[in-house]
């Protein structure tokens, strides 16, 4: 007897008949509405009676939104495993996730070579469909550097690019009878999908025994593949051979495969709606009852195991065994890893992420990760220059699951954002309100970090920061107790939260008041940089001096390779009057000589939009971070000798005054409220020495603070630029009461003792 523990899914096995098209796709939809996990096609490319199987599975991934999807097997000699890998990718991100890969190495010789393709001989065709197990996982591994080179004998590729990277672990099930394919399917792939019907009696055990020899020789686990079956039969009221019977009978039937076999995997191969619709009502609970109950009772293992190559990845003093077992976690090992392991310029290792998708799960994750060794770091969006959110063997606790963003109350404009939302999520959100919140200048930056550090935007000479605007949070402090904070709710954490959160726990929502907003004029403009001293002095007074509506940010870009020095301003009017925006955008365009200018009258959507977040980083960013109180000329000159360095390769300047500087020193743990521009600069090299010591020397001397999210200095006395020493004071006091251990240590961290 054979059980792998693998949680039990039931499908269909539909046939992709094109007399009437939406017959498939009507019983796609019904395997779906009838509570079933999976929905397969045939692949048969050279049958003119059949729809494109991948057509189908595109236009039924349209019309569904819960099942998984897989063709039934993809006749792999007829589809190019460069061109499938991109296709299942594509798919499964449109798809949320819900694509898999039945593979199988072609059978119908004739129709194919009549198609156009070469014929294989059997060995031929398993050593292509080997190759092309592997070309489909290279350009998959995103984590991977450099393109893929492939030169095997029956696939090449000379440089192709990797990715896109699927939205979950797509499955590769390969469909396989005979000793050679049933190896290949030990050694590389996700499961064996046989049709029942075509075994002999024995087929199914000596099959499993091959595939397992073979997993263990490959140093894997026998249990990380699934083992699927195609099954048929015919529901009658009284028992017949096989599947032909009532459904206790399919019940019977399919709890034996299932405990004896290890068969995972049921999957229906008809085309009438009522032999679905019984088969879902009434074979499959029941089936996964029993299944359940026999496997509890007799203690066996289930859930997915963990490959040997996986298992050498985990880092010691982590204990993996011991993750709550409703957080999702993703370790080294996992395919899923690539693109959470970093941020957007940090490339990251951490031992271990947690995602968690509710607040308990926030409490249960940050219980476990205090016991772990390694740094903890805490991220939302992922998007802070920083890179913080991520470390090297240690624990990440990832709230970007937690991304609702609801309107609380309307009168008072009042919404809650998920800490995992971003920005671009929260404008498109709030747009139909003729609503908008001053967050940064993208729209991937995640809500947490922003609304717990401060938020310079490009809303921010009219609205303030962004924090300015948040009247509650909800967060889990050190000892894992939920709180929800605001003015009169434990006031002095919720000034703490407004400019040091990071410090004080994990924020899992924030409530603010967004102001009303109409459209937004927004600007850019291109200046040669040339005389980089200039174009700073002259920028930065006419941006000081203009009417609050205006905000801009000046990013410059030091010469290069034969190019020259650049720069682009991004400003934003923060009303609809037109006429009095161009009279100020006329005055910006007088800072140096235009290359190219535009400017459109948009929602702040158009500003801050919605994008994908996917973060793939490199070495450490080395950055440097000031706030600067006053444009003058000693300051935009060294500024200027900064960008001529060859130390800096940009230097960003944001306007912040304004509304920002309303409000008192001691309003919000953000202390810096009368300066009026942040400066930030960025190495063109890997090494602190040279960009330190040129900040050091033309930069820092006319700084007064910095901003947290751009500064990546290491060194103490960064906290004391940050938080002035009366600020200081009141965060260590919080720190005693809310984190006396010290375990949010990582984002400028303020230790309790002093």
């Amino acid at each position: 007897m054979t059980d792998y523990g693998h949680e039990l899914q039931l499908g269909t096995f539909i046939t992709p008949q094109n007399a009437d098209p939406q017959t498939p796709v009507d019983l796609a939809v019904l395997t779906e509405q009838a509570g079933l996990d999976l929905v397969t096609f045939q692949d048969h490319p050279y049958q003119p009676s059949f729809l494109d199987t991948w057509t189908l599975l595109s236009y039924v991934a349209a019309r569904t939104e819960r099942v998984h999807l897989s063709g039934n097997v993809l006749n792999v000699p007829m589809r190019p495993p460069a061109v499938l890998a991109r296709a299942a990718a594509s798919l499964d991100l449109l798809s949320g996730g819900r694509v898999e890969l039945g593979l199988g190495a072609g059978a119908f010789w004739d129709a194919i070579e009549g198609m156009g393709f070469p014929r294989l001989t059997p060995g031929q065709a398993v050593d292509a469909l080997d190759e092309a197990i592997d070309v489909i996982r290279a350009l998959w591994d995103t984590d991977a550097r450099g393109p893929l080179r492939v030169g095997g004998e029956h696939h090449h590729l000379a440089g192709a690019k990797r990715g896109p990277a699927p939205a979950h672990d797509i499955g590769i099930w390969v469909g396989a009878y005979k000793p050679r394919m049933l190896r290949l399917v030990g050694r590389k792939a996700d499961g064996w999908l046989p049709s029942l019907g075509y075994l002999q009696p024995g087929d199914l055990a000596r099959g499993n025994a091959t595939i397992d020899e073979a997993a263990t020789a490959a140093g894997r686990d026998p249990r990380e593949i699934r083992r699927l079956g195609n099954i048929s039969g015919r529901f009658s009221p009284t028992p017949g051979d096989g599947l032909d019977g009532p459904p206790e009978q399919w019940v019977d039937a399919l709890v034996r495969y299932a405990l004896e076999d290890g068969i995972g995997t049921f999957v229906l191969a008809s085309d009438d709606p009522a032999t679905i619709r019984t088969f879902a009502e009434q074979v499959a609970p029941a089936v996964r009852d029993v299944v359940a109950a026999e496997r509890a009772s007799s203690g066996t293992s289930t859930g997915p195991a963990r490959a040997a190559a996986a298992l050498a990845k985990r880092v010691d003093g982590i204990a993996y065994d011991a993750v709550p077992a409703e957080v999702p976690a993703v370790e080294p090992g996992d395919r899923a890893y690539a693109p959470l392991r970093s941020t957007y310029m940090r490339r990251g290792a951490p031992g271990l992420i947690l995602l968690p998708r509710t607040t308990q799960q926030v409490v249960d994750a940050l219980g476990y990760a205090r016991e772990q060794r390694g740094p903890l770091g805490v991220r939302s969006g992922g998007h802070g220059i920083s890179g913080r959110s991520t470390n090297d063997g240690g624990v990440v606790l990832d709230v970007g699951a937690l991304d609702e963003v609801t309107v609380v109350d309307e009168p008072t404009r009042r919404v809650r954002l998920g800490a995992g939302a971003t920005w671009g999520k929260v404008a498109a959100t709030l747009a139909p309100h003729g609503w908008a919140i001053s967050s940064g200048d993208y729209g991937g930056v995640g809500v947490g970090g922003l609304a717990t550090t401060g938020g310079i935007g490009l809303l921010g000479r009219s609205q303030g920061l962004t924090i300015d605007h948040v009247v509650a949070y909800e967060v889990v402090t050190a000892d894992g107790t939920v709180r929800v904070v605001d003015a009169d709710h434990e006031p002095e954490l919720f000034w703490g939260l407004r400019g040091a959160g990071g410090n004080l726990g994990v924020v899992t929502w924030v409530e603010l008041e967004a102001p009303e907003v109409p459209d937004v004029v927004l600007a850019t403009m291109t200046f040669d940089a040339s005389d980089p001293a200039r174009l700073i002095e002259r920028w930065g007074r006419t941006v000081q001096d203009a009417p609050r509506q205006l905000t801009s940010f000046l990013h410059l870009q030091a010469g290069s390779g034969g190019r020259q020095p650049l720069a682009q301003a991004m400003t934003v009017w923060a009303d609809d009057d037109t006429t009095s925006a161009v009279a100020a955008l006329e005055e910006l365009l007088g800072a140096g000589p235009v290359l190219d200018q535009r400017a459109t009258l948009t929602p702040y959507t158009g500003v801050v939009g919605p994008v994908a977040k996917h973060h793939d980083g490199g070495a450490p960013p080395v950055t440097r971070s000031g706030l600067l109180p006053a444009m003058t000329d000693v300051a935009a000159v060294d500024l200027g000798r900064l960008l001529g360095s060859g130390e800096a390769m940009l230097v960003q300047l944001r306007a912040t005054g304004g509304a920002g500087n309303d409000l008192a020193p001691d309003a919000t743990a953000y202390a810096h409220r009368h300066q009026q521009f942040s400066v930030t600069t960025f190495a063109g090299r890997s090494s602190r020495t040279g960009l330190d010591d040129a900040w050091d020397r033309l930069a820092h001397p006319h700084m007064d603070g910095l901003y947290l999210s751009f500064e990546t200095d290491p060194r103490p006395e960064r906290l004391h630029e940050a938080f002035p020493q009366l600020t200081l004071d009141r965060l260590r006091a919080l720190k005693r009461t809310y984190d006396p251990d010290h375990v949010f240590d990582q984002n400028f961290p303020i230790d309790p003792r002093g």
